[in-house]
């Protein structure tokens, strides 16, 4: 018999949290490229060739993968942040401390995680915001005829557009950054999850 192997209701549940985060991440990514590529047009509608063109799916699938994926995100993030916010408010009061002159030593390994985890929260929270300007307003379809298209709300559309897309670059290039720093941890967890069901589901034989 091989060794069993174990995993805490605390690291299983921190892989299952990381894994809803990813796959939300990569709906949005590659629906988001989709739309990079083939621009809405939205505001052409139909006199817009490119705007009913067929990639697998239609645009309005690609819409609806997109808005989910980066629900799923949001909601799987949130539940994130609010199981380590203890970590989250301990970690921000060594940075102020730091920032203030105080005795708050991190390694050099510590402080790139801290800037990168930064990044990410500061991306994630403005491309998460415009999107949700975009989901109250799903009218761009009908472009100039309807009134809703643009209603200036602190900037124009085609700005929340430019907000939405360019924090949504920023915010890949840092996860993937993090996915690089932490990629141990990634692999040595995800096969120690899939190790310990396997053994659990035999051992239920």
């Amino acid at each position: 018999m091989g060794k069993q192997v174990k995993m805490s209701w605390q690291t299983r549940q921190n892989w299952l949290i990381d894994t809803a985060v990813f796959i939300g991440a990569v709906l949005s990514i590659l629906t988001g490229i989709y739309f990079l590529f083939l621009p809405s047009g939205g505001y052409e509608g139909g006199r817009n060739p490119a705007y009913s063109f067929t990639l697998l799916f239609g645009r309005t699938t690609w819409d609806d993968l997109h808005t989910w994926g980066g629900i799923l995100m949001i909601i799987a993030v949130v539940v994130h942040f609010a199981i380590h916010w203890a970590w989250v408010k301990r970690m921000s009061r060594r940075v102020w401390r730091g920032l203030r002159g105080e005795d708050a030593r991190f390694s050099s390994g510590a402080r790139v995680n801290l800037v990168v985890d930064a990044v990410i929260g500061l991306s994630f929270l403005v491309t998460a915001v415009s999107s949700i300007y975009f989901l109250f307003l799903p009218t761009g379809y009908q472009g100039g005829r309807n009134f809703g298209w643009d209603p200036g709300f602190l900037f124009t559309r085609t700005t929340w557009d430019l907000i939405h897309t360019w924090s949504a670059v920023i915010m890949i290039v840092a996860v993937i950054i993090h996915f690089f720093i932490h990629w141990r941890w990634v692999v040595n967890v995800t096969q120690r999850f899939f190790l310990s069901m396997h053994k659990r589901s035999t051992a239920q034989i």
